[in-house]
């Protein structure tokens, strides 16, 4: 008497696990909290505060991504709900920040550039998300979690050298637009995804990372606006270096994938971000 075997349909074998995977999401929702708080604190007059939480939620960003890929723990869910927290925590907690520091009283243009900041933080990331061709060593535009340090160091760096008037409010008017346009430019900026962190580095190495700290710990906030400062003028000098060279912005992204130049030039003019 020959059995019966019952064979699951297609569609309930192809379904993923139901859950959710609870660390980098951890990671990421203290990401989150960190927005939150510095929203709350920039209302009650501590930028100082609010500035130092901005930028932890860049460190808990940067270290959800890489928990996932080092415990093979990413998920099409935390990359959605990484997305929603980055446009609170780099878009909408800095751009508040500096309109309650000093943007308000330039009038409707303050609060103007401060909803360009965040329509261009939503717009960059909507972009990453929808790009199909992507380098690892390179971003297209400026990181919204890089602007967001810049401005939060900026504001920090203001409030410990009791640095106020109407030339730093323009200051700060001008470096967040300068911002906005970054986010959204072809400029290419090094993501530091490369980087090999699961094997062995020489100790020379681990005595450099030693000497980042003692110098961060002599003057936070103007070693941080200094280094992410830095970090966003190397988009703009590595565009005009590759301009002046007759090379294709992303041409290396390219020839990671193993285009030609001719068929990268051809895919860059024929395709879309939208």
């Amino acid at each position: 008497m020959s059995r019966i075997h019952r064979v699951a349909p297609l569609e309930h074998r192809d379904k993923p696990p139901k859950g959710i995977y609870i660390l980098p999401n951890l990671l990421t929702t203290a990401s989150l909290f960190a927005a939150f708080y510095a929203i709350i604190q920039s209302t009650v007059g501590n930028f100082s505060n609010a500035a130092i939480a901005v930028i932890v939620a860049a460190v808990l960003d940067m270290l959800d991504g890489r928990v996932a890929r080092m415990t093979n723990t990413a998920s099409d869910f935390g990359k959605e709900y990484d997305s929603l927290v980055d446009l609170v925590a780099f878009g909408l907690a800095p751009a508040l920040i500096l309109f309650e520091w000093g943007l308000q009283t330039l009038g409707k243009s303050g609060w103007l550039v401060a909803f360009t900041y965040v329509a261009t933080t939503a717009l960059r990331l909507a972009r990453f998300n929808t790009q199909e061709h992507s380098s690892k060593r390179y971003f297209q535009g400026l990181p919204c979690p890089a602007a967001a340090v810049l401005l939060a160091a900026a504001v920090w760096t203001a409030e410990s050298y009791l640095l106020s008037g109407a030339a730093y409010q323009i200051t700060g008017f001008v470096l967040m637009a300068l911002l906005a346009f970054a986010m959204v430019s072809g400029m290419p900026y090094r993501s530091f995804k490369d980087l090999d962190l699961k094997h062995r580095v020489p100790f020379v190495a681990v005595l450099a990372l030693v000497l980042v700290f003692v110098l961060i710990s002599f003057d936070p906030p103007a070693v941080l606006l200094t280094v992410s400062g830095a970090y966003a003028i190397s988009g703009a000098v590595g565009w005009f270096w590759l301009r002046k060279e007759g090379q294709h912005v992303f041409q290396v992204a390219d020839e990671e994938s193993g285009q030609t130049p001719a068929q990268a030039v051809r895919r860059a003019s024929g395709s879309s971000e939208d």
